[in-house]
């Protein structure tokens, strides 16, 4: 009887998923080892498959340590944590999660959007610490139904927010490489005239080269002192320090934040910030979401290592 395939599991993962990588597979699990490095050592010439996500994923120098690795099947739906040139380089498969986490991201971004604009957590706040019956009336909020929310990466989680917003009667314009066929959306070739033409700028796309750092001071001042900033993307696509100056200095109006540059590590400045949510990074965690992401990662190794086509190559 043949062995079973090696598979390098580099973060601890959902409930449901150990289990069932371990009926088909041999599971390496990385975290617990004292001396990661040693551990890669010794286990490489076992290892044909890796399982990464958006904290944890396929480095250069973790593809070179691994000899005999075939396919790398990521838990996220973001893809700046896999060498990917390098896996084009070695022949290595690559497989991720779309789809399956579209529904509860876009609802990060709405809640998001609603608790930032409305000020919700404030507003929890000013009843927890008895300061209703003294102050008498919270601060005047900002309405969300009718503004024009512009979106910056119009890909399955930025229409599905799309979706959501237009249920709102919001207006939506999108920015993106080039315009999309057969939509009435209007689009932006910058993010900057996008900015300029909203009143609410949702990130949600990919992190790259491209995008890293698009999210400028430049594109902040042209959202503006009434504006509103979500992001449920990754935090480098924008400039963070530029985001904190102009949140403290009144610049933009707020932000929703779910990802930041450095996480878990937040500015300190955003801590006191009424017109700033801050979230850690939950766009896709609900129990039905990250089983069904858990499921597709052992559906593409079970395919590839039985010949079959892979359900979601990258």
């Amino acid at each position: 009887m043949a062995a079973r395939p090696g598979v390098l599991l580099t973060q601890p993962c959902v409930d449901s998923m150990l289990p069932s990588l371990e009926k088909s597979f041999t599971v390496f699990k990385l975290w617990e080892a004292s001396d990661q490095d040693a551990f890669v050592s010794a286990s490489a010439h076992s290892i044909r498959g890796l399982v990464g996500n958006t904290v944890v994923g396929a480095s250069g120098p973790l593809i070179d340590a691994l000899p005999r690795l075939e396919i790398v099947s990521s838990f996220s739906v973001g893809l700046d944590k896999i060498d990917l040139p390098k896996c084009r380089q070695r022949g290595i498969a690559v497989t991720y999660t779309p789809d399956v986490l579209t529904d509860c991201t876009a609802d990060t971004a709405l809640s998001l959007m609603l608790a930032c604009m409305r000020r919700i957590p404030a507003a929890d706040r000013f009843v927890r610490q008895g300061r209703w019956p003294a102050e008498k009336n919270f601060v005047h909020t900002t309405k969300v139904s009718g503004k024009r929310v512009g979106i910056v990466g119009l890909g399955r989680i930025g229409m599905a927010i799309a979706k959501r917003a237009e249920a709102f009667g919001c207006e939506i314009a999108y920015q993106g490489r080039s315009p999309k066929p057969n939509l009435t959306f209007n689009y932006y070739s910058t993010a900057k005239e996008l900015a300029t033409n909203s009143d609410v700028v949702v990130i949600a796309c990919p992190l790259n080269e491209e995008t890293k750092g698009s999210i400028n001071r430049e594109v902040i001042d042209a959202l503006g002192p009434s504006g509103f900033l979500i992001n449920i993307a990754r935090g480098p696509i924008v400039d963070e320090q530029e985001l904190v100056k102009a949140l403290v200095e009144g610049r933009l109006g707020g932000a929703g934040l779910d990802v930041f540059d450095d996480e878990p590590h937040v500015p300190q400045e955003l801590m006191s910030l009424d017109n700033v949510v801050l979230t850690p990074h939950v766009g896709s965690l609900t129990w039905e979401t990250r089983r069904a992401m858990a499921d597709l990662v052992v559906a593409n190794l079970e395919a590839y290592f039985s010949g079959k086509p892979l359900l979601t190559p990258v």
